[in-house]
């Protein structure tokens, strides 16, 4: 006959993601739990979960306490270390059976309440082992509970229509129908649940978004932030981009070099100017500078870029790599993680103005990830076009751009 349940709530630690009375960093101390609730292997079990106790937790099981125990609210040990965040007792518990969605009173799986404590590791546990989440738990991170608090920009998603849908610049955005407009929509996928870096950066590009208005700067047009996935909502310019119509036309004429030169310029010297902080791009390459309906540019995509706050200087939380942006034109500051400012995208336009004259990449010949190292080595891409398509001081301009603003390159030391 099985043994029936004590009447008890387990409740030590962080409770569930979906009660409405949780306290969300209750201490643990073995002083507070009764003793008729010690006595209880089972109780005890959860005990030994919200504490990380591995060896009482084996001990436990090998005497026969049921891994599946639930208590009066139906949370079970799996629930508990998924709250508390310990990967190696979550583990554990899955080994010697534990069921890995079990519903609580609330209705909150470990899956989900790992979900709302960000204990990334049980996350990925728990999905390797076959979790499914809750639509509930996947609420977006910026969610907020109070209507007021809905930010002015917020769009319903039910508003997009992606039914012909097409992906555009680098696959970063596609393409939707909103409200009888096309639309180009950047989408945070469901790992932001494992990744709070992609979450950062989608609040840091919210923040810079919505300060631009420039004719040179792509729209923003809103974002979805209460659901998941979280989106991101700029005009769309079907044109295409920059890096598109080099490959088709090659190098420019002087002339519709210095109209571009001059729509980049427009653009970026506004986020320059952005009062009280400059906006510094990090990412400007061809493939992030749009084409309007009129042939004009705009500078676009800003996933990575920083306002430049307090000292006038920036450094980067984390070494950049090739995987994260368009090398060819990246400052060498950057990638020798030193301090940096406005002056990197200075860098990134002057290649750009060069590309667009020789008609190539910048060091075409060489493999993507060495040109950081030349760069860092104080070379520069050579000038091999004639003379007479660097018109209007175009040639010195660019020099002047890529060698003395910026360079010479400062030792690594």
């Amino acid at each position: 006959m099985e043994e029936s349940m004590p009447n008890v709530r387990f409740s030590l630690g962080r409770q569930s993601s979906m009660a409405p009375d949780r306290d969300l960093d209750l201490d643990l101390d073995s002083d507070s739990v009764n003793a008729a609730e010690a006595i209880d292997p089972r109780v005890r079990l959860m005990f030994f979960s919200s504490e990380g106790d591995l060896e009482g937790i084996k001990e436990l099981l090998d005497s026969g306490t049921d891994v599946n125990f639930k208590d009066i609210d139906n949370r079970t040990a799996l629930h508990v270390a998924a709250c508390q965040g310990f990967t190696d007792v979550a583990q554990l518990l899955l080994e010697r059976g534990a069921e890995v969605d079990p519903k609580d009173r609330w209705g909150s799986t470990p899956l989900a309440d790992a979900i709302h404590y960000k204990n990334h590791d049980v996350i990925k546990l728990l999905e390797k082992h076959g979790a499914k989440p809750l639509a509930s738990s996947y609420m977006a991170p910026m969610h907020v509970r109070n209507a007021r608090q809905v930010p002015e920009y917020e769009i319903d998603p039910k508003e997009l229509d992606f039914t012909n849908s097409i992906d555009i610049t680098k696959g970063t955005f596609i393409t939707a129908s909103w409200r009888g407009t096309q639309v180009a929509v950047k989408k945070l996928g469901d790992e932001v649940f494992t990744d709070e870096e992609k979450v950062r950066a989608f609040r840091d590009e919210l923040e810079l978004l919505q300060k631009i208005r420039h004719p040179n700067v792509v729209q923003f047009l809103g974002a979805v932030t209460q659901s998941s996935p979280m989106m991101i909502v700029t005009e769309y310019l079907p044109k295409g981009d920059l890096r598109a119509f080099l490959k088709k036309k090659g190098a420019l004429k002087p002339t519709t070099a210095l109209i571009f030169a001059r729509d980049i310029a427009r653009g970026m010297n506004y986020l320059h100017e952005n009062k009280p902080e400059p906006i510094i791009h990090m990412d400007l390459e061809p493939s992030n500078i749009l084409r309007d309906d009129s042939g004009h540019l705009k500078v676009a995509d800003f996933g990575i870029s920083k306002l430049l706050k307090g000292t006038g200087k920036v450094k980067q939380e984390k070494l950049m790599t090739c995987q994260d942006t368009a090398c060819r034109y990246f400052a060498p500051e950057v990638f020798r993680n030193e301090d940096y400012d406005t002056k990197v995208d200075v860098f990134s336009f002057a290649l750009i103005l060069q590309e667009m004259i020789e008609g190539c990449l910048p060091f075409s010949a060489k493999p993507e990830n060495d040109v950081p190292k030349s760069y860092a080595a104080k070379e520069r891409p050579p000038f091999n076009a004639p003379s007479k398509k660097y018109a209007h001081g175009l040639k010195e301009y660019a020099t002047l751009l890529i060698f003395q603003i910026l360079i010479p390159a400062r030792s690594s030391n």
